[in-house]
């Protein structure tokens, strides 16, 4: 798949992608909503008042992908480390917990718009021709793709078990008939856009 980003005057991007990349992008953000939830009030009718100041969970999510898009503020691997007390670890898990309590409810939010805005942008393009579709993102959407972007193959990355290169390095050299073959290539081709994005968006 060999799209990328190009700068465009005015300080936005474009890309020309295929049906398959559209549908891919697409059906991948649409994933990445519906594990991320809906949001305070998105199952009913809240005072829009008490959903402003509504608090958020204390604890980290349940499931990986969560846990590494909503990470903690506080103490993972420094709660660990060799010389820290109980007390010292207690602290930073209680200040951890305070902190997602009051922010959570916001990143889930924005990184929400995020995948909205690449689900819109994508669902406005023309049926892509044999040149493929030509997606032109202004400077706003161009920063919400690339943060969507990110949180995608942080995703995929964690779904893959990918802690550092050198996992990255063993899944690249994966055979074809390795069933997270695809997810790989996804995870590669989304690292190409990501970079060529912000590289468009670097003065």
């Amino acid at each position: 798949m060999p799209g990328h980003f190009e700068p465009v005057p005015g300080g936005g991007a474009a890309v020309a992608l295929d049906d398959v990349e559209i549908s891919i992008i697409r059906s991948l953000a649409v994933q990445l909503l519906e594990l991320i939830g809906p949001g305070p009030g998105g199952d009913a009718e809240e005072d829009p008042l008490a959903e402003l100041f509504a608090e958020g969970p204390s604890e980290p999510p349940t499931d990986a992908v969560l846990r590494r898009l909503f990470p903690d503020a506080y103490g993972g691997p420094a709660a660990d480390e060799e010389g820290a007390s109980p007390q010292d670890a207690d602290e930073l898990r209680a200040y951890s917990s305070e902190f997602r309590r009051f922010t959570e409810n916001d990143l889930r939010a924005g990184k929400r718009e995020d995948a909205l805005a690449v689900i819109r942008s994508l669902d406005e393009l023309s049926p892509a021709g044999e040149g493929g579709a030509v997606l032109k993102l202004g400077h706003e959407d161009s920063i919400r793709w690339m943060r969507a972007l990110n949180d995608l193959r942080l995703a995929i990355g964690t779904r893959l078990e990918i802690d550092d290169e050198q996992d990255a390095d063993l899944l690249y050299r994966l055979p074809d008939e390795d069933a997270r073959k695809p997810m790989v290539m996804a995870y590669l081709w989304l690292g190409g856009l990501q970079e060529t994005l912000v590289d468009t968006l670097t003065p």
